[in-house]
């Protein structure tokens, strides 16, 4: 489906808990946000298994709880074949997906902190 960025931004409302994951083969990170972009939680390390899956499902739920909060929009970078999985996984537990470009990460992150990489 194809969205300008006004319709992308107004998904994200103060009822929405934003969740950011680094992917990767074995370790998972996880961030979690409000829609003004404070962070709410402690970072979370997950393994890419059915156990620490279960570990950040109980994660997700305790601050969507203690935050009121009423949705889930989950980001992260297509990397490789390692994000289908989890956002299989996300899907199934009815959470939206954000699929984030590389390329935008990195300008952000440049833009950030000054740093190329």
């Amino acid at each position: 489906m194809n969205r300008t960025q006004n319709e992308k931004i107004m998904q994200i409302k103060n009822e929405t808990l934003v969740v950011g994951i680094d992917i990767a083969k074995e370790t998972h990170y996880a961030r979690a946000f409000d829609y003004r972009g404070i962070e709410l939680a402690p970072l979370l390390k997950f393994s890419n298994t059915a156990q620490g899956y279960q570990l950040f499902d109980r994660w997700m739920q305790d601050i969507y709880k203690q935050q009121g909060k009423t949705e889930v929009i989950a980001g992260f970078e297509p990397t490789g074949h390692y994000c289908f999985t989890l956002g299989d996984h996300l899907k199934q537990q009815g959470h939206k997906l954000a699929i984030v470009n590389p390329f935008h990460v990195k300008r952000t992150k440049e833009l950030d902190d000054n740093s190329s990489g």
